[in-house]
């Protein structure tokens, strides 16, 4: 019988699921380094779409030690700044295991490390992506750990696409980029001049993705959506150089919008920003 591997990777979400992955992984605090390791892998905690990394504990060059225990008198360090990188708070973990403090440079990171429990995991140690800066080989990363099974596409269209609400014209032109992105729904950037700013106001949401940037949000006031409507990665925020094609563009939430596509009204996607 012929499976779709979509409906396979939705079935395994209930599970505790981990791929190994060939990429030397680095995490520091400040200039201090945390982990080195060239066993490190990509780790989805029951329930959860964004992936963490975790690596063997040898591989650890800060001190772990029981969250409870009696900490040495060293400052615990500050909040991270900058947008978080997954909605699921690191300390909210569903899978079986021991919560760890990192000590390292004389800071004390209380719950910043997860020991699994997991047999097939023996050994190995989860970190919170925001506690840390991160580099794959020699190149710093942002935001969670890339899924080795999510890929971009973006294409050029020039089917003629209008962005509406309340029946308001948001956007509309007929030379837009498609971006798809795994099993999340497609999306449409528009030139920015070809968005209709009057019925647009900035919003301080600011979001991290590990594959395109940092985004900026824009809300529609007045339009009967309170959410932010649109963002843009680049403009003014930092982004990577693959993602040229779309650096500066607008897309919007097709959840939140009604959008037209050569005259043809779109269902609205539903999904986690429905």
């Amino acid at each position: 019988m012929a499976i779709r591997i979509s409906r396979e990777l939705k079935r395994l979400l209930p599970q505790l699921r981990y791929e190994p992955t060939p990429k030397r992984l680095r995490a520091r605090l400040g200039d201090v380094l945390v982990l080195d390791s060239r066993r490190a892998v990509v780790l989805w905690e029951p329930g959860r779409h964004l992936p963490l990394h975790a690596v063997p504990a040898d591989d650890v060059a800060a001190r772990l030690e029981p969250l409870h225990a009696a900490p040495a008198p060293v400052p615990e360090a500050p909040e991270a700044s900058g947008p978080p990188s997954s909605p699921d708070p690191f300390s909210a973990h569903t899978a079986d295991g021991e919560a760890l403090a990192v000590v390292v440079g004389g800071i004390r990171l209380p719950g910043a490390a997860f020991r699994l429990a997991d047999p097939d995991l023996a050994g190995y140690v989860a970190f919170d992506t925001d506690a840390f800066a991160w580099f794959e080989e020699d190149e710093p990363v942002i935001g969670h750990a890339r899924d080795p099974f999510s890929r971009i596409d973006m294409r050029a269209s020039r089917a003629h696409a209008r962005v509406l609400l309340d029946g308001v014209v948001l956007a509309e032109s007929s030379e837009t980029v498609r971006l798809f992105e795994g099993q999340l729904p497609p999306r449409t950037y528009f030139r920015r001049e070809d968005v209709h700013w009057d019925r647009l106001a900035e919003d301080p949401l600011r979001t991290v993705c590990p594959y395109k940037g940092v985004a900026e949000y824009w809300t529609a006031p007045g339009l009967g959506e309170t959410r932010p409507v649109a963002w843009s990665y680049g403009a003014t925020t930092p982004s990577f150089p693959e993602m040229a094609q779309i650096r500066g563009l607008v897309a919007f939430f097709d959840e939140r919008v009604d959008v037209e596509v050569d005259g043809e009204r779109t269902a609205r996607p539903r999904s986690p920003w429905s």
